[in-house]
């Protein structure tokens, strides 16, 4: 059973303000609209409109016990665009969201859109099979993260923030924004939390990324050891033809808070 759309006002859906052309920042498990705190600044500075929301499950959003695939959380960011009549939009999806986006552009189309940004993205498809020999999630390892989340949110947690932010086991940000990350973290729901999980770690994206048509930019940290950069920005790169893709040299998976500056410099230059 698929769930109902979520409005706005249930995902927390804040427009920052800004008169130029709208910019929807979609981010990743298991965090929330906060998680964009370094970019909401220098886009509005830059001229654009930027509205962020929470996942169903996370962050200030309603806390459903379904709707955790990605037909349905599409579904929720499409039900976003059209209450706020959001046009000419570029979609930023980080990590899970790159997800959503992929999914909301088959399942809806790009009528409303100009472009689409996939920054440390869950695409093409992370879990490795005989179909997907070059994806970088195994079974195992998705089974040992879903057991330690089962286990204890409390170890959990702050052990994932840690490795978000880390390069080769040397943590790239401040004791700060890790505890403001595991504090996201932690405004999760479980259910929200494991049924997201699933999605992220099984969904393919290979025939969403066939219907995109849109300008994309790829971001990717080269140290990414949440969604190395091989198996997922590489491949969702040589995906979408045309596309363009930028490298940031020795950062996490957290690179739009690690690496802010670069991370900034390279998407304010592709809206333009």
């Amino acid at each position: 059973m698929t769930a109902a759309p979520l409005g706005p006002g249930q995902l927390n859906a804040i427009d920052h303000g800004g008169s130029g052309r709208p910019v929807v920042l979609i981010h990743g498990w298991p965090l929330s609209g906060k998680a964009w705190e370094k970019q909401v600044p220098a886009l509005i500075a830059a001229g654009h409109r930027v509205i962020t929301y929470d996942r169903r499950g996370f962050g200030l959003a309603e806390k459903p016990t379904e709707g955790f695939d990605y037909d349905t959380l599409a579904a929720d960011l499409d039900a976003i665009l059209t209450a706020m009549d959001l046009r000419d939009v570029t979609l930023v999806g980080f990590s899970m969201g790159g997800g959503e986006v992929a999914r909301y552009i088959r399942n809806h189309g790009e009528d409303r859109l100009r472009a689409a940004v996939f920054a440390s993205a869950v695409t093409p498809c992370l879990m490795q099979s005989d179909n997907n020999p070059d994806g970088p999630l195994t079974k195992e390892a998705a089974g040992e993260m879903e057991q330690g989340l089962r286990d204890g949110r409390e170890a959990f947690f702050p052990q994932f923030v840690e490795n978000f932010y880390s390069v080769d086991g040397k943590l790239k940000a401040s004791a700060e924004e890790c505890e403001q990350a595991v504090t996201l973290c932690n405004q999760s729901d479980q259910s929200a939390a494991l049924g997201c999980m699933e999605a992220f770690g099984t969904t393919d994206f290979r025939e969403d990324l066939e219907a995109v048509r849109v300008p994309v930019l790829v971001i990717h940290g080269d140290s990414d050891a949440i969604v190395p950069l091989e198996g997922s920005g590489a491949r969702t790169y040589h995906a979408i033809p045309d596309s363009q893709f930028f490298t940031i040299k020795g950062a996490p998976h957290g690179c739009n808070v690690t690496h802010s500056e670069e991370f900034n410099i390279a998407l304010l230059e592709f809206l333009r």
